[in-house]
């Protein structure tokens, strides 16, 4: 829900989105909608005109939500019943205070300040798509007034567009480290200049590797977002190709998986009908993250994250560098990631087909959870899946990624 300023005087802003990762954070939104809101895969702000709200303004939900913090503490278990699914809280006091209010944006606000604290109340991510656009003097005083209501928050995280962040120096983002800006997540989605075109991302590979240097120059961690497949079948090498370059030049902390989905409403959906864009399967995106595993330098820190449920392989996860600190003998991070990739690639067509099926329905995790499938069923979900030509199952797949977009 997002609230405006002439609702409650105790409600705060909450945007739209963030990251999986910040799961468990609390949403403040500093900026509303997206700087640049162009790219060709997206539409979640075309009808959002950009604004990057004021100090004060953020100060104010700042202190709603201290308001609201003090409310929840109360339910703090000093003698009161704890829940058994969360001890330490009187999860019924909160509840009924919850049911109490009649204000719906209050209700909300509450509700999601209660979360965060019994999730441990440590984390903060800073909303919507382009948080840094913020001038840095308006962003370090936002972060500096944030740490001092909450001295508890452990982490403080944002959104950040590789085009903006390229306009700033490692002198700059060491200053809003220093404030207090742990983590800058930008969407990358691809380190091919002939992908970035295509997709309209307005940016090209220079400018990511420049802006990912200065932030990580800076002191703060770098999570930036791979999209296999999102460059079409014809660039499906490029994308992998320039994306690996990009990583080893900046060795980012974290380099998280964003599986392409072509949109209904986008201009690369547009592009798909008219017959200017080919749709990248399932296979031609896990070649895509093979090749960028098997490009990267041995000497990178990076940490490889699949932690999207459009993922189509879920347990690829681990550290890029060919090194190893697996005293277990097992081997590197980097081998087991290539090794999980080949199991699945090594598979004929119909069985992959058939876990493709099932994990974008949801019947599946993993390979492993193949075992669980009957040989009868497996011949019948053979039989159905290849009924399909190449383009068409290609398209059905997609139209399955969709519905978690």
């Amino acid at each position: 829900m997002i609230y405006n300023d002439s609702m409650s005087d105790r409600v705060f802003r909450i945007g739209p989105i963030r990251p999986p990762s910040e799961a468990n954070s609390l949403l403040i939104q500093v900026t509303n909608g997206c700087t640049w809101n162009k790219c060709g895969f997206c539409q979640l702000y075309r009808h959002t005109k950009f604004k990057a709200y004021s100090a004060d303004s953020i100060r104010a939900d700042i202190d709603n939500i201290a308001y609201w913090a003090e409310r929840v503490r109360k339910y703090e278990c000093k003698g009161s019943p704890a829940s058994d699914a969360y001890p330490g809280w009187d999860i019924d006091g909160i509840n009924e205070e919850l049911s109490s209010l009649t204000d719906d944006g209050e209700r909300q606000c509450m509700y999601t300040v209660a979360n965060w604290l019994i999730a441990g109340g440590e984390n903060v991510f800073l909303q919507d798509g382009n948080s840094t656009a913020l001038s840095s003097g308006r962003l370090t005083d936002v972060l500096i007034y944030l740490r001092q209501v909450f001295p508890q928050v452990k982490r403080i995280t944002s959104y950040g567009r590789a085009e903006n962040l390229s306009r700033s120096s490692a002198e700059d983002f060491a200053e809003l480290k220093a404030a207090g800006l742990d983590r800058i997540h930008s969407g990358f989605e691809s380190g091919s200049d002939a992908v970035l075109k295509r997709i309209n991302k307005g940016v090209t590979q220079e400018q990511q590797i420049r802006a990912g240097q200065a932030v990580k120059a800076g002191g703060i961690e770098l999570s930036i977002y791979f999209m296999p497949g999102v460059g079409g079948k014809d660039l499906s090498e490029d994308n992998a190709v320039g994306t690996a370059e990009v990583i080893n030049a900046v060795d980012p902390d974290f380099v998280r998986v964003r599986t392409a989905a072509i949109k209904p409403g986008t201009e690369l959906y547009k592009d798909w009908q008219d017959g200017l864009y080919a749709l990248c399967g399932d296979d031609d995106k896990v070649r895509e993250i093979r090749k960028v595993i098997e490009l990267a330098d041995e000497g990178l820190s990076t940490y490889l994250v699949s932690d999207h449920m459009i993922n189509l392989l879920q347990d690829i996860e681990g550290r890029l560098s060919a090194g190893s600190d697996d005293r277990s003998g097992a081997g590197s991070d980097r081998e087991r990631m290539l090794a999980r990739i080949d199991e699945y690639l090594d598979m004929p067509e119909d069985r992959r087909r058939v876990f493709q099926l099932l994990r974008r329905t949801l019947r599946a995790y993993s390979l492993d959870d193949m075992r669980n499938i009957s040989s009868v069923q497996l011949e019948q979900l053979c039989e159905e899946v290849m009924k399909e030509n190449e383009t068409g199952w290609d398209v059905r797949v997609n139209g399955y990624i969709c519905r978690y977009v």
